[in-house]
């Protein structure tokens, strides 16, 4: 068997083909808060706290563009992990103020995920990890499952 990964690989950055840069925008910038480091008529550069981009944007394929239709393969989602269960909750109320739809949320033992889809179709995930000597096990293994998530409670957080 090959070697595994490096445990210190992470993903750097999503790149997505968008119909409409300033649709897009306003959902990755305005709803979910990434700040543009930097734009063009066809492209923008998307990050958290400064860095180059975790989300880039472009119509150069694209422009007009509908998304693939269902039974066909590509991006099933792209996550965004939040820092704790309040970064969560401030995502959830920003995203709701901005007319977001929610298409679900789960608790999965491991973490608690909200679900939406893009103005492209693209599903997004904004989901925070529970501390990993919480993780759920059964038999020794890791036991993830789906519940749904308390999202009155989940909202609570933003008034401590």
């Amino acid at each position: 068997m090959a070697e595994p990964i490096d445990p210190r690989a992470d993903v750097g950055h999503v790149h997505l083909k968008v119909s409409d840069l300033d649709r897009a925008l306003e959902f990755y910038r305005d709803a979910l808060g990434f700040e543009v480091q930097q734009r063009d008529d066809q492209a923008a550069f998307l990050s958290a706290g400064g860095y180059h981009h975790h989300v880039a944007l472009n119509t150069w394929e694209s422009a007009g563009g509908s998304p693939p239709p269902p039974g066909t393969t590509g991006l099933y989602h792209v996550a965004f992990r939040y820092p704790d269960r309040e970064a969560l909750a401030k995502a959830l109320k920003r995203v709701l103020e901005h007319g977001v739809r929610l298409s679900g949320a789960s608790d999965h033992g491991v973490s608690e995920a909200l679900y939406m889809r893009d103005p492209d179709d693209n599903g997004v995930e904004l989901y925070r990890d529970r501390p990993r000597e919480e993780w759920p096990q059964a038999g020794g293994k890791l036991a993830i499952y789906s519940r749904p998530v308390d999202l009155a409670s989940l909202l609570a957080e933003t008034d401590q």
